[in-house]
């Protein structure tokens, strides 16, 4: 039997040269035998190259569909095919779960467990490791196996991650379908849920309005906390946005980037419908154009729309130095968003909970949930795909609504 070759290691590092840091790219380059590096100022510039490598060696990788390959290789196979589509952090998240699938699964904390996915440590000798799906040939599995795998993960690590592996692993399936040429079993249904599922705490419209009248008082940080509310954006979309995505005259932001933890920009979103446009409603251009003429400036020159502050300089001066740079979310949330609430009377919810209450509110003015789904950048698999590959029509009508809800402060239809 011919088997594919295990994927190429390619690897990002860092080196420092005369107080300078850099970031490089290492491989093994299949047609010499060597080792190459390639050294790049910036970590967006390195991952961009990492991208491109790993794209060029998997082009040159042959798959033979006569091949019976493992759940492990094709579990590699499906992680190749993602790298370039989505950003490097989501292909991280995806190892601690294909871990679990291909296995050996480390009994621990779920710390220890994403500790060992990624670095194949164990925390100590007695640490126990049990067997999962890797070494199984997908052609030979039944669904009672991935039914006794699913029940031994859930008891393990618990039905939520059980059932988003399972998840996974039917996206694996129907590419290795596809690109092998195998038949695979049917994945088990009716599998065990989570007892009882903790309900997101989401502001109401009348408190969301009540939020946005107070941060029409407070010019300086307003829009830093009521922009997801008005958008539905995630908080790496918003520390990632940079002036250049807001387009005031069509009325529309361009959500194409994110921030990193680390305070980087990366030119790719969470997934692939994560880049999308949403409409401006006259409520949010109206903190924009405001905010747009006292944002800080980086190098004298408008570049993100939530920056970094500075540090304000003692009077007469009475202006700031060193803004306009990233802002890290642990600072947003000390700042920024914890004090709004107290401060508007307004009960405390998570930067995760505004999205769900953009979303919420939208479907309570009778707005249609795929186009929801489009502008808050979500892949529906139970929706016809043509349907959703469209333009975001009917978009502006759909904030206006949820505008005149907060502004009104009712949730009616």
């Amino acid at each position: 039997m011919t088997r594919r070759p295990n994927p190429p290691k390619v690897t990002l590092g860092t080196w420092n040269r005369q107080k300078k840091r850099f970031h490089t790219v290492n491989w093994w380059c299949p047609e010499t035998g060597k080792k190459r590096r390639l050294s790049f100022r910036t970590k967006r510039e390195a991952e961009a190259k990492q991208e491109e490598v790993l794209a060029s060696l998997a082009g040159e990788r042959y798959f033979n569909a006569n091949i019976n390959p493992s759940v492990a290789e094709v579990a590699d196979h499906w992680l190749d095919a993602k790298r370039g589509s989505v950003k490097a952090q989501t292909i991280k998240g995806y190892q601690p779960l294909l871990k679990i699938i291909v296995g050996p699964l480390l009994q621990g904390t779920p710390q220890e467990r994403a500790h060992h996915a990624l670095t194949g440590e164990k925390p100590s000798r007695d640490t126990k490791l049990l067997l999962m799906l890797g070494e199984h040939k997908i052609s030979a599995l039944t669904t009672a196996q991935l039914r006794q795998w699913h029940n031994l993960v859930r008891k393990e690590v618990g039905a939520h991650t059980a059932n988003r592996c399972m998840s996974m692993l039917r996206s694996i399936f129907s590419m290795a379908e596809e690109d092998f040429g195998v038949r695979v079993c049917k994945t088990p249904t009716n599998l065990a849920r989570r007892k009882s599922k903790p309900k997101k705490d989401i502001l109401t419209a009348e408190e969301v309005a009540q939020l946005i009248d107070y941060a029409e008082t407070d010019f300086d940080r307003g829009i830093y906390y009521v922009f997801p509310f008005l958008t539905g954006v995630r908080i790496s979309e918003q520390l990632g946005l940079l002036w250049e995505d807001v387009d005031l005259e069509a009325g529309v932001i361009h959500i194409r980037r994110v921030q990193e933890r680390d305070g980087t920009l990366t030119d790719r979103t969470k997934t692939e419908a994560g880049t999308r446009e949403i409409p401006i409603s006259k409520t949010l251009r109206q903190f924009l154009l405001q905010w747009k003429l006292i944002c800080p400036r980086l190098d004298g020159e408008l570049y993100r729309v939530f920056p970094g502050r500075g540090v304000k300089r003692a009077w007469p001066h009475m202006s700031r130095e060193g803004g306009g740079g990233p802002l890290l979310y642990a600072n947003f949330r000390q700042r920024y968003w914890k004090p709004a609430f107290s401060r508007a009377g307004v009960r405390y919810v998570t930067h995760h909970s505004a999205r769900h209450a953009f979303v919420s509110n939208l479907q309570a003015q009778g707005v249609e949930v795929g186009l929801v789904a489009k502008m808050t950048g979500h892949s529906n698999p139970m929706v016809t795909l043509g349907y959703y590959t469209q333009a975001t029509r009917g978009g502006e009508a759909a904030i206006a609504k949820l505008d005149a809800a907060y502004r009104h402060g009712s949730t009616g239809a």
